[in-house]
């Protein structure tokens, strides 16, 4: 598997479709929330007056298997490239004992600055994070 960090999520009754599994809008949510999540406290990023935010600029998943409410999930995430102003994050959504791999996708965010939405260069204690999650 390979993940360097791991956080378990619930599924959630309003997840479920109307063909009685967790909709595919959702796994992009998960992944999204514990990017976040861990950017916040382990990465140091202040999302609501820092003067740094990372923009999502591409996403993407692979389905493997259906989920259904209620189940809890484990999400893996790592870095699978850092660059000097990007970052890709992969994810694996896996069954909570991690016994199968039900989605994994990418997410690649672009770090700017907040006023004028340039790229930076990511530094600090931020790029310390980042490093601590590559993948390998």
């Amino acid at each position: 598997m390979g993940y360097a960090h791991w956080e378990v999520v619930p599924t959630r009754w309003k997840d479920n479709d109307v063909y009685g599994h967790v909709n595919n809008v959702v796994h992009y949510s998960l992944m999204d929330t514990v990017i976040n999540s861990w950017l916040i406290a382990e990465g140091g990023l202040d999302i609501h007056r820092g003067p740094v935010i990372g923009l999502c600029v591409e996403s993407h998943c692979n389905y493997h298997a259906a989920v259904e409410f209620p189940e809890r999930l484990a999400i893996g995430l790592r870095v699978g490239h850092l660059g000097r102003s990007s970052v890709r994050y992969e994810v694996g959504i896996h069954r909570a004992d991690r016994s199968e791999c039900v989605a994994e996708g990418h997410f690649v965010h672009v770090f700017v600055d907040r006023e004028t939405r340039r790229p930076v260069e990511l530094t600090g204690t931020l790029r310390s994070a980042l490093e601590a999650l590559r993948a390998g």
